[in-house]
């Protein structure tokens, strides 16, 4: 869940840890119940990801990227559609008939996402920030994953300063119902 680094090292670790759960599923015949189990801990990845992105990655992408709106405006959007994705995927279990087509669904959103972010935002995030403002949002964003949400909220606001108010107690409760069920362990 924490890396190191600055923030872009920090979140490409992030997307190959995801892939590597992605790989995992894809290995297994469809209806084996560890795909569930890989998909749980896939989406908890992504949302604390997703979370540690809203409230400090999009903001700095906003402030330091020529059209630095447009571009984090367009990240959002597809934070959301994965979280819709995701947040459907919670309900099913690995033989229910809706579970590949919406874990291939997930698959291709995050990897279309992930794609754009390591060839166009992080490139231009590098070129546009300080080696010094990077490791400071690293650390940043390494904090935020620590307390963030383990599972879908697509109704929550994604911008500061509200996200920020909202993802903390959502990410308590998250913690605890995820305890209580043994969600997340292997």
């Amino acid at each position: 869940m924490g890396h190191g680094g600055d923030v872009i090292d920090e979140l490409t670790r992030d997307h190959e840890e995801v892939e590597e759960l992605f790989t995992n599923i894809e290995e297994l015949p469809s209806g084996d119940p560890m795909r569930k189990r890989y998909a749980d801990q896939a989406t908890m990845e992504l949302v604390r990801h997703a979370v540690a992105e809203e409230e400090y990655l999009y903001p700095a992408v906003r402030e330091h990227i020529v059209g630095g709106d447009a571009l984090a405006d367009k990240e959002l959007n597809d934070h959301t559609a994965a979280e819709r994705t995701m947040k459907d995927l919670e309900s099913c279990e690995a033989d229910d008939p809706r579970f590949d087509v919406l874990m291939s669904k997930l698959m291709t959103e995050i990897r279309a996402h992930v794609l754009d972010e390591e060839d166009n935002l992080f490139p231009r995030l590098r070129n546009a920030c300080s080696a010094e403002q990077l490791e400071r949002l690293g650390e940043k964003v390494r904090q935020a994953k620590r307390t963030a949400p383990t599972r879908p909220h697509p109704a929550a606001p994604d911008r500061p300063p509200a996200n920020k108010l909202l993802d903390r107690g959502a990410g308590l409760v998250d913690r605890l119902r995820d305890a209580m069920s043994g969600r997340g362990r292997s």
